[in-house]
Formats: C-alpha cells, structure tokens, sequence
C-alpha cells in the first residue's frame, strides 16, 4: 500500500478505485469506526488494510459498509426539512426539466437477490425474480434525498410508500413541505409535488401522469412534462447500477428478517 502510494498512483487508482486523496480521507473518517485492539494471540488488522483486505473479507466488508455508511449517511443523504430547501430542488426542476412545483422524483427499484429460507413467496417479483426494493426520492441532479431499503419484492411501489416514514412526515406536515403558491404566469395556488408514475395513487402532493384514453393536447403536454421530469429518478438508479454493479446481477446474501 505504501508503495503503491508513493510510486505508482495510477496503478493505487486502479487497484482501489478511489484516488489516494479520496482513500486517506475515508481512512480518516471511519478509522476509528473499524479500529480493533490487539490481544495476546494477534495483532489486530490496522484499519486501512481492512479497506482493501482480501483475508477474512466475508467479515470485514458488513463492517467497513456499516462503518461507511454511519459516517457518510448525513452528509450524502440529508432530505429537505425547511420550506427553503424544498424550494431550491423546484427551482432545478423548472430550470432542468421544465417542471414547475415539482420538489423530488419517486419510484423504486427491484434489486434481484436469492430467494431466501422459507420466505415462500414474499420476495418473488411479478416481474419473476426475487428481489428487495429500493425505493428512492431524487433531485433534478439525480442525488438521492431519502431511500427506503428492504422492500418485499411482491409489495408494489404504492404499498411501499404508503408505509414509509416519507409519507407519514409528508402528512404530519413535520418536514416543512412548501405551502400552494401561483405556477408562473397564474394566479391560482398549486400545491407542490413529487413526480411518480402509474403505480402511485395521486395525491395533492404527488402527481402522475393522465392514464385515461382519448386525451386532449393539454393533458398530452402535461403528460411529456411530468414523464420528462420523473425520469431523472430512473437515471439516478442506472448511475447506481453502473457503478455499483453488484446491483445488475442476483446477490447471494439474504435480506435480514
């Protein structure tokens, strides 16, 4: 490691995937996190080894990730609680996408795993895999603001949300979503919104596309705006799976119970 450090950044880079920067920042951060004491049998793995370990990997990686994430969770994904910040995500919306009024894109994503121990038929898919679902609300910029993890596969999206934290904030008002105001160029008030497909109910603040045949030009138009901002959460999971690409095959662990 120190050679490769000193001599050949590129091969570091190559090895780790992450520059040198980047990895003694992540040392810095969760070093103390995964830092174990020596005993009298052996001397414990220093934590930058445990970075990059390939021995016992089965049981530093569930460390390092938890380790990762209880370091980074705040910081990469922190969901909008002011008026003010909700604001800013429909102003990317409008700039971007030509969207006004719309705060996040929502859908979920099936992530393919092994069918688990007598699990019968809870994580079996209609798409006909089991899976988890992850279920993201995204920005105009593709950054993921909340995430729901664990899903049963055979739930549907609807199903999902309905049981999540995000809508029970949403309705108890505890996370400062912005009050109706004009779109531009009017002077009705129209509530704000996340963008969602045909799984979703429609609610005053989410909203899906016409589903209905036989539609006039304007719902057509309203159905391209809505269609062309939402997909930015479907691009967001194709980021996620391009570099992460564990997530395009079926992963061999079992969801915890």
């Amino acid at each position: 490691m120190a050679e490769l450090l000193m001599e050949d950044q590129a091969f570091f880079f190559n090895f780790l995937r992450m520059p040198p920067e980047m990895f003694e920042e992540l040392l810095v951060r969760i070093g103390p996190r995964i830092q174990k004491q020596d005993t009298r049998y052996k001397k414990a793995l220093e934590p930058g080894l445990k970075l990059v370990a390939i021995n016992t990997i089965s049981l530093l990686v569930p460390e390092v990730c938890q380790a990762i994430v209880e370091e980074h969770k705040e910081e990469v994904i922190s969901c909008p609680t002011m008026p003010e910040e909700w604001h800013a995500i429909d102003e990317d919306f409008l700039k971007k996408w030509n969207v006004p009024h719309a705060c996040g894109a929502i859908d979920g994503k099936h992530v393919a795993i092994r069918c688990p121990r007598n699990s019968g038929s809870l994580y079996h898919t209609y798409k006909g895999f089991f899976s988890v679902v992850l279920m993201a609300l995204v920005d105009a910029d593709y950054k993921f603001v909340w995430i729901d993890v664990g899903g049963y596969g055979s739930q549907s999206d609807a199903q999902i949300y309905n049981e999540s934290e995000l809508k029970d904030c949403l309705e108890d008002g505890s996370i400062g979503f912005p009050d109706p105001d004009p779109l531009p160029n009017d002077d009705r008030n129209m509530p704000y919104f996340f963008l969602g497909d045909d799984a979703f109910g429609l609610r005053t603040y989410l909203m899906k596309p016409y589903s209905h045949r036989g539609k006039t030009r304007e719902e057509m138009i309203t159905n391209y705006r809505i269609s062309r901002g939402r997909r930015v959460v479907e691009n967001a999971f194709g980021i996620l799976a391009q570099r992460w690409q564990l997530l395009l095959t079926t992963m061999q662990q079992a969801p915890k119970q």
